[in-house]
């Protein structure tokens, strides 16, 4: 495992990579994307058990993550691609005709570390169980871990699955929620309320991980491997993860307006006026 130091600037790393990816196709959603890339750093880089190398749809033996807010793509892929998934230099395909690398990542481009199609809000958490499930058919030890946006869990699916996997028992999953209080059109309690998130996941049979500090790499790293040790006790757990929609760049944190906007030439040299290049852009 790399140290602090060198996971950190990992991470301002990776918000160069996404805005430069968002700018150059002036399509994108920096927002949701820069919010959660300690998440991303932590779960690549420290908490999963993968083979980035030797990479297989199947994933035996292997801890498999579902992205189910599947527009955060630019994290996703930067992070990937940084972990030795494929080359860095194929950041700068982003979104463009013949890339494995689209807007919302699919499978049929084949591109390794991608193992469901996502951005229909909902699904993911299904999926994640199914996997979880067949790892347990299979006697096959490793986790399951999935993301999903606060404004996701507005979708009916979503309780349904959790449903679903309390009353069965999937306990070898570990679901994680990105909770910056922002969605595509404001602020999602204005849009539609969560009310007591902790309280409703806890009714439906999950136990309850909060961090409140979902950008602060170390906290983020404590609350997985909390999570992490809760895992085989005969209830699924999730991560209420706190965090600031556009972290890293001023004039994008504290707004939803930066959702699934892209940076003009100006904003963009602003905001890597604030992202020190620490391992080289692509």
């Amino acid at each position: 495992m790399k140290d602090i130091v060198e996971l950190n600037k990992l991470s301002t790393q990776v918000r160069r990579d996404i805005v430069r990816m968002v700018h150059a196709v002036n399509s994108g959603h920096p927002g949701g994307s820069l919010g959660c890339v300690e998440y991303f750093v932590a779960l690549y880089q420290v908490l999963l058990k993968h083979q980035p190398a030797n990479f297989s749809m199947d994933g035996k033996n292997e801890d498999l993550f579902f992205l189910s807010n599947g527009h955060i793509s630019p994290v996703y892929y930067s992070v990937l691609a940084r972990s030795g998934y494929f080359p860095v230099s194929e950041l700068k395909t982003f979104r463009k005709l013949n890339s494995r690398l689209q807007g919302h990542p699919t499978t049929h481009e084949g591109l390794p570390g991608v193992r469901i199609a996502s951005g229909s809000l909902g699904q993911g958490m299904s999926v994640a169980i199914g996997a979880a499930l067949a790892k347990k058919l299979n006697k096959d030890s490793s986790l399951v871990y999935s993301l999903h946006g606060d404004g996701e869990l507005q979708e009916g699916q979503i309780w349904e699955a959790a449903m679903y996997a309390a009353a069965n028992k999937v306990d070898n999953y570990i679901a994680t929620v990105d909770y910056n209080g922002r969605q595509i059109d404001g602020d999602v309690e204005n849009v539609l309320s969560l009310g007591n998130l902790k309280a409703k996941f806890e009714a439906f049979g999950f136990i309850v991980i909060e961090n409140q500090s979902g950008n602060d790499l170390t906290k983020v790293i404590e609350s997985l491997e909390q999570a992490k040790s809760l895992t085989g006790k005969g209830k699924p757990v999730v991560i209420l993860m706190k965090t600031e929609m556009g972290q890293g760049v001023d004039y994008m944190m504290g707004t939803h307006k930066w959702h699934g906007s892209a940076p003009n030439d100006e904003q963009l040299k602003k905001a890597l006026n604030q992202l020190e290049e620490t391992l080289g852009d692509y």
